[in-house]
């Protein structure tokens, strides 16, 4: 019996709250209001959301269920109170929103907030106001990749219930002075503090030498931050860090203390980063890369008595200004040795060049490390095998050694930054392994553009900041495996050859700076493929002296639904040259573009509208007289969309006339109706049904063999 009673109880309770909440609205009329007034103040754009997707997270605008006599506890990304209703919960992140978060936004008028996402949208460089720091309640605040820029206000500090604050990767953000001190104060109960993961913060000074006793802690961040000196963190025993990111992880490689394995009494050849051989049990690989290293190598290590090795990889280190030896000469075995970011300073030793059998040499990025004089030029001629030489960043102060360029096994040269002198070769190049060469940043070194023969892999190529000069060579587009072209702050001049529509696996190209002329190729979109820049993700063209028109192939793709081309383009510079006409229309299909500067030109008409061309600001047209409508203040006289080129409708095979199709309509419209009167009529509309699908199913046929012929003649 009482258990019925109790059932009859539950139901009525139930009941009644029911027919409560279909009479009355949880949300108070105020705070109903003020979502009403916040939605109204964005605008809906996907692309504000863009990068939600490289998170695995669905993005969508959640805003729109926010609808006028509703209540607003029911909205998405909307959390209230069940006892007073107000709201407490707001996520807005990944909603498309695009606008600006004012200091007087209805956003600060809901008090009792305790969590607040609003994550990976737009807001086009509103700052972090004093508004948020009247959130008392608030324990979670994530604007994580929200375009906030301008100083950090510091009522942000006085939110002194936060467990959880992300304001990472809004770039154009900073702390007042002692700002981020007084958040750290005051904010006493964080459990989650992410500030871009404190990479590339400014942090500057000695980290402490003392035990970190954060037993808790499994993330530490402190990428970037160059000025940030002293030892290795050490870390207490009782610790649950998971992950500790610095430069090892930034190049994709996992960084854990390798030689905690290393235990008197075990096999040497079962620890980590140590490989022997099976017959001898010589030690003959060690990969200490990413180790947790610091300290000196002195002259009398150890390290030296590993005759065997083969390979030897210190990559990544805190070697604490230590010489690079001649110890490292005494392994004559050696065909690999990786010393890159180790901070190793002083003379290189030329004992280094008596390692004939080197296959691969990386020394990069130690740059306070010197080769003696001559000494580069000893170890380009005895180091005869070398297929990888990476030395950016090391002070060779040497003519460029032509004799470099007769090595065919060359696969990957970098010599950035490395105070070469003299002129490069003028003779063709014929290294048919060589993917990557790389000269940038030496500002002393002069010549022409290479000559490269068609028999070459080359993928990547930098001459930037470099004084080469002349003319570009038309040998340029024998190079068609090249990804990356960077010829930027040079000296080169005169037209762009038309060959440089052969490079069509070409994802980077930047000739912004020098003193280039003339048209921008047409040639690019006109090869026997008619789109060979398919893979193109950054242009950069800015600062030269190109002249007349935009050209429309330059900038579309076939695709028979879409005019816009390179679908993968983040980056487009053209500013400051004499480029005239018209914003072509077909650049609002670039839906990954973020970047735009098309300033300092002699375009005119109507900016496109659209897709990722309602985020760009003024900036993006500056000093373009010609150029109206949004963005800008000036309006256009005529209120229309610019029509789509001649070119691109002849191209669009799936293209039709409004005629026409009306005309079709017409005539199905007669030949249903009199069809379906002849079906009722004879009374056997399964055999007619049957015959009709049988006329549509061979038409369907007809046309994909059509099609698929049409297709391979394109091709």
């Amino acid at each position: 019996m009482s258990t019925r009673l109790l059932l009859c109880f539950l139901f009525f309770l139930s009941s009644s709250q029911l027919s409560f909440s279909n009479s009355t609205q949880l949300c108070p009329r105020h705070q109903t209001l003020a979502l009403l007034h916040l939605k109204q103040s964005f605008s809906i754009n996907n692309s504000s959301s863009s990068d939600c997707h490289y998170y695995g997270v669905t993005s969508y605008p959640k805003t729109e269920s926010w609808k006028k006599g509703s209540d607003c506890c029911s909205w998405d990304g909307v959390t209230c109170d069940w006892v007073t209703g107000h709201v407490i919960e707001l996520d807005l992140s990944c909603s498309w929103l695009f606008g600006t978060i004012h200091s007087n936004t209805t956003l600060f008028l809901l008090p009792h907030l305790q969590r607040l996402n609003l994550a990976f949208n737009n807001f086009s460089g509103s700052s972090v106001s004093a508004g948020f720091g009247r959130f008392s309640s608030l324990t979670h605040l994530n604007l994580f990749d929200s375009r906030f820029s301008g100083l950090i206000s510091p009522e942000i500090s006085h939110l002194s219930n936060l467990v959880s604050l992300d304001l990472s990767w809004n770039i154009d953000t900073e702390f007042a002075p002692y700002g981020f001190n007084s958040l750290v104060q005051n904010l006493t109960k964080l459990q989650k503090l992410h500030l871009g993961d404190l990479s590339g913060c400014g942090l500057h000074g000695r980290f402490p030498n003392h035990d970190i006793h954060l037993p808790k802690l499994e993330v530490l961040n402190l990428l970037e931050n160059n000025d940030l000196n002293g030892n290795f963190p050490r870390f207490s025993e009782n610790n649950s860090l998971k992950e500790f990111s610095w430069d090892c992880d930034s190049n994709g490689i996992t960084s854990y203390p390798k030689t905690e394995s290393w235990n008197k009494g075990s096999d040497c050849c079962s620890w980590d980063g140590v490989t022997c051989d099976r017959v001898t049990g010589h030690v003959i690989r060690l990969d200490l890369s990413c180790s947790w290293l610091y300290g000196t190598i002195h002259s009398n290590s150890t390290l030296f008595l590993f005759t065997h090795l083969q390979r030897l990889n210190l990559a990544f280190n805190d070697f604490n200004y230590s010489s690079v030896s001649a110890g490292f000469g005494r392994f004559s075995s050696l065909t690999y040795l990786n010393l890159s970011e180790s901070l190793f300073s002083g003379p290189i030793s030329h004992e280094i060049s008596h390692l004939s059998k080197l296959v691969s040499l990386d020394l990069s990025w130690n740059s306070d490390a010197e080769f003696a004089p001559h000494g580069f030029n000893s170890l380009v001629q005895n180091l005869t095998k070398l297929q990888k030489l990476h030395l950016g960043g090391i002070s060779i102060s040497s003519v460029f050694p032509n004799s470099l360029l007769n090595r065919s096994n060359l696969i990957s040269l970098d010599l950035s930054l490395c105070g070469l002198h003299g002129r490069f070769s003028d003779h063709e190049i014929h290294l048919p392994k060589l993917e990557v060469l790389n000269l940038e940043e030496n500002d002393d070194l002069s010549g022409n553009f290479p000559r490269f023969s068609e028999n070459n892999s080359l993928m990547e190529l930098d001459l930037s900041f470099t004084n080469l000069s002349g003319e570009l060579s038309a040998s340029i587009g024998n190079l068609q495996s090249l990804q990356t072209l960077d010829l930027s702050d040079c000296e080169f001049s005169g037209s762009i050859p038309t060959s440089i529509g052969n490079l069509k696996s070409l994802k980077t190209l930047d000739l912004s700076d020098c003193e280039f002329s003339g048209s921008i190729p047409t040639s690019i979109g006109c090869s026997k493929i008619k789109s060979p820049f398919m893979s193109l993700r950054i242009i950069d063209l800015a600062h030269n002296d190109f002249e007349g028109d935009l050209p429309e192939m330059y900038l579309r793709r076939h695709i028979p639904s879409s005019f816009g081309n390179l679908k993968l383009l983040e980056s487009l510079d053209l500013s400051s040259n004499k480029l005239i006409g018209r914003i072509p229309q077909e650049l609002t299909s670039l839906t990954f573009l973020e970047v735009l500067n098309l300033s300092q030109n002699h375009f005119t008409g109507f900016i496109p509208r659209g897709n990722q061309f309602d985020t760009f600001g003024n900036d993006s047209y500056n000093e373009n007289s010609g150029l109206c409508g949004f963005p800008l203040s000036k309006k256009c006289i005529i209120d229309e969309t610019p029509e789509s080129s001649k070119e691109a409708d002849a191209e669009f095979d799936g293209g039709f006339d409004w005629k026409i199709t009306l005309m079709g309509y017409g005539c199905g419209l007669v030949i249903g109706l009199s069809l379906g009167c002849l079906v009722f009529l004879i009374g056997k509309p399964k055999r007619f049904v049957w015959i009709i699908e049988e006329i549509i199913h061979k038409k369907i046929k007809m046309y994909k063999r059509s099609t698929c012929r049409q297709g391979v003649r394109r091709n």
